[in-house]
């Protein structure tokens, strides 16, 4: 528990929030300056909180931990309740780490409503925090879905020609899954008379109820993260969102998805989850082969990052369903790992197409003999994002292709050739863009990444090499509750 008394998840919830809405009120009479360090302080502070988590979380203690609770609605039984464990508690803090990056990328903008576009981003930032640490079924469902109206306006206001079509397509496909998960925890507030998802996970239900209910989550987790074939939305998106806008939803909002898996899906529903593993793994190996031969047949960069995030994305759920310590474990690490090689490569992406205003990969080339630093970063970047060993993008895949080969040799095989689909993309992405003569005027008038961009840069490269050279520090934390979890699968009657 933290060495002060202090309620130190309503702080990182709550305290970009409010700076958020301190933006927004100073509107457009506040200069760019105010709403800019407004919204860096309000990130700080989050960020600042989020280590406290840190220094005093204990890893060999069961549970969750720095536990609030407050009755909110009583007649319903709701509570404000929040907590953390060694799961959640790496999402929270790459939440508040995202806001920083986000607000340090959107720092040399120079726009009349730039008091607005950071005030989103902010309040965006404490409600995704909120959902990871929710406790209560209805809270998390409140903040789960309260998330969608701000990335809703960054996209629609502040997005490219087609934002509005790619805007309502990013609402609407999320809100029509989570509609099903309402029905799904209204059925279990039914059962047990309240919202609390202990409670839930302890309900003893009988398979031909556990089904219907693991459908219903399946529909809201599964497009948010997303699964294939529902993840249509997520390449307009991302293409039309603005730069901070992309790594927001690659970096936080598509694990807001993979969140609800462990803490719903998995405990709540055991039975169906066995019963219905074989399904879960052949959407998954689908989205990892099929959506990586898709990637490689992008024009545009952005997309074709979006298209790897599915691939990634399949990964993750590969993982969950397999029931192996290793492999949700690798889950876990593949989605922190991509929270910052995805944040990175779009941050990339957006510094070329703010000194060209082109996001093709033919109207590129040579970028290396006039951005030396970025081209470096750039290639680490990209060979991340296709597992090369030495940085994070390796940890979780290598994890979940053990589990995988273990449970099936040949289905492993296969699993692991995808990884040749991942360099295919990459590394020819890369060839386009970095490598080779200088091809067009834009690229030889183009200027290197400047210092507020190299650091921005360079901390992502940081985690990107330390996951991959020594991710013990997050599976240490990891490891109990994922040992807890799978405690409660083996209880499941489906062999």
């Amino acid at each position: 528990m933290p060495a002060v008394n202090l309620p130190v998840l309503s702080l990182i919830i709550w305290c970009p929030v409010f700076f958020g809405l301190l933006i927004l009120l100073a509107g457009r009479r506040g200069s760019p300056a105010v709403a800019r360090w407004l919204a860096m302080t309000g990130a700080l502070l989050g960020l600042a909180f989020s280590i406290l988590l840190i220094s005093g979380f204990d890893s060999g203690k069961s549970g969750m931990q720095f536990t609030e609770k407050v009755s909110w609605i009583e007649r319903f039984n709701i509570s404000y309740a929040l907590g953390v464990d060694g799961i959640s508690l790496w999402f929270v803090i790459l939440t508040a780490f995202i806001l920083c990056i986000v607000v340090l990328s959107a720092w040399g903008l120079d726009k009349p409503d730039l008091a607005q576009y950071l005030g989103a981003f902010s309040i965006l930032s404490g409600l995704m925090s909120g959902v990871f640490c929710a406790l209560d079924g209805l809270l998390f469902y409140a903040l789960f879905e309260a998330t969608l109206i701000p990335m809703f306006i960054i996209i629609g206001v502040w997005g490219g020609e087609k934002r509005i079509t790619a805007a309502f397509k990013f609402f609407l496909y999320p809100f029509f899954g989570s509609l099903f998960m309402l029905v799904a925890i209204i059925y279990l507030y039914l059962q047990t008379g309240g919202f609390d998802i202990f409670a839930w996970q302890a309900l003893p239900l009988p398979l031909n109820i556990q089904i219907p209910l693991f459908l219903g989550f399946l529909l809201a987790f599964g497009v948010k993260l997303p699964m294939w074939p529902v993840h249509t939305w997520l390449p307009d998106a991302h293409v039309e969102a603005p730069t901070e806008g992309s790594v927001v939803l690659a970096a936080i909002m598509l694990k807001l998805g993979g969140y609800g898996f462990i803490r719903f899906m998995l405990p709540v529903t055991p039975d169906a989850c066995r019963y219905l593993s074989g399904y879960m793994i052949a959407l998954s190996l689908v989205a990892i082969i099929y959506i990586g031969f898709v990637a490689m047949a992008q024009k545009d960069m952005k997309k074709l990052v979006a298209y790897s995030s599915i691939v990634h994305m399949g990964f993750v759920t590969m993982g969950f369903f397999l029931f192996q310590q290793v492999t949700i474990e690798g889950a876990l690490v593949q989605m922190i790992s991509h929270g910052f090689v995805s944040a990175a490569l779009f941050l990339c992406i957006g510094i070329l197409y703010d000194r060209t205003h082109f996001r093709q990969i033919a109207d590129y080339g040579g970028v290396v003999n006039t951005m030396p630093r970025f081209a470096a970063l750039f290639v680490l970047f990209a060979i991340a994002n296709c597992a090369l060993p030495g940085t994070s993008g390796f940890v979780g895949e290598f994890m979940v292709i053990i589990g995988m080969v273990k449970a099936h040799f040949w289905l492993g095989a296969l699993t692991a050739s995808a990884l040749v689909l991942g360099a295919a993309y990459s590394l020819w992405m890369v060839k386009r863009v970095v490598f080779g003569p200088v091809e067009s005027e834009h690229v030889a008038s183009l200027r290197d990444i400047g210092r507020r961009e190299f650091f921005i840069l360079g901390i992502l490269a940081v985690f990107v090499v330390w996951i991959g050279v020594y991710p013990a520090w997050l599976l240490d934390a990891m490891q109990r509750p994922v040992a807890e979890l799978l405690l409660q699968i083996s209880q499941s009657k489906i062999p």
